[in-house]
């Protein structure tokens, strides 16, 4: 056959043999099938060339398989059953109840989109959720190469056309540990800070930009002690009085409440970006991701770290009267 079987073989050959042998009768057949007698006949003529091998053959009781047309007949129910299955999982992921969405966020996002994530999945049980972690640099790049239905970042890349939904807002701030010599004290300049040895962000990530630019702006040049490409990293290091960092509100949330770290006081902070969801606009959402890009930007705010409160609790408690 030299691959013309599989090159010319169609579903309506194969349907036409199964229902001659359902019915062991052309004319059943092709009631059946809803096609006039020779049409089913042509049909079968095609497929026993195609085959090589007679498939039907005529008896007192009807048209019987031939043992070849019973292996043809086996591919057909398998066929069938595949085709079966694609048909209910389109149905099951055309009406939101089904399928997979791939989700890229920055670093910094871990502390609340497992959360939203969670919200999601209590709406949308049978919806599979693959999530990607990474600097924005990376996100970026999984973006161009269309492996992330949406992503969820601070500034959404330039150099592709994105639909973007805002999230909330994000506030950034300087940690210090409990014990610092600046810990207490108010209405701090940036200037203030420049003996201080800052723990950053790796080059690429989107914390380590805002505070670039929040120095370049004020003509001043951080001192860089370590960089780390992990927050938990960086607030362990603060912690242990090994400098104090520019960093996300939402990742030291617990850790203010715990008086672990204080945020300084400094005139200009907290630096309030926001949070985005974003997707290609060339990228065709299927419902499943759809309905999440619309979870979130509908309800994603609620999943935000609380940093309001948290922010003044870390204030000597004379601040208060001042205010």
């Amino acid at each position: 056959m030299a691959g013309r079987f599989a090159r010319e073989l169609t579903l309506r050959q194969l349907r036409a043999l199964a229902a001659v042998q359902k019915h062991r009768s052309v004319t059943s057949a092709a009631r059946q099938l809803n096609l006039t007698q020779p049409a089913v006949t042509l049909q079968l003529r095609n497929l026993q060339a195609l085959a090589g091998l007679p498939l039907i053959q005529r008896s007192s009781d009807g048209m019987l398989l031939t043992d070849a047309g019973r292996e043809v007949l086996a591919l057909t129910e398998r066929i069938e059953a595949a085709i079966l299955s694609c048909e209910t999982s389109l149905d099951m992921i055309a009406g939101k109840t089904a399928g997979r969405v791939s989700i890229g966020a920055v670093s910094t996002a871990k502390y609340f989109v497992p959360f939203a994530i969670s919200g999601f999945s209590r709406a949308f049980p049978n919806i599979d959720i693959a999530l990607s972690i990474g600097n924005r640099q990376e996100i970026g790049t999984a973006l161009r190469g269309y492996d992330l239905d949406i992503a969820i970042m601070g500034r959404p890349p330039v150099d592709i056309p994105m639909n973007t939904h805002l999230i909330g807002d994000h506030p950034h701030v300087v940690i210090a540990p409990t014990s610092h010599r600046l810990a207490r004290k108010s209405r701090l300049k940036l200037t203030d800070l420049a003996d201080e040895t800052f723990l950053t962000r790796e080059p690429g990530s989107g914390t380590r930009g805002l505070m670039e630019q929040l120095f370049e702006q004020a003509g001043l040049r951080p001192k860089i002690g370590m960089v780390m490409s992990s927050n938990e990293t960086i607030k362990q290091a603060v912690i242990a009085g090994l400098g104090i960092a520019f960093i996300s509100a939402h990742t030291v949330a617990a850790e203010l409440d715990e008086r672990r770290l204080v945020t300084l006081d400094v005139d200009g902070l907290p630096v309030v970006r926001q949070w985005f969801v974003l997707a290609r606009k060339d990228k065709v959402l299927l419902p499943p991701a759809q309905a999440m890009l619309d979870f979130l930007s509908a309800k994603g705010a609620q999943f935000l770290p609380r940093t309001h409160g948290r922010l003044r609790l870390t204030r000597p408690s004379g601040r208060a009267s001042r205010r």
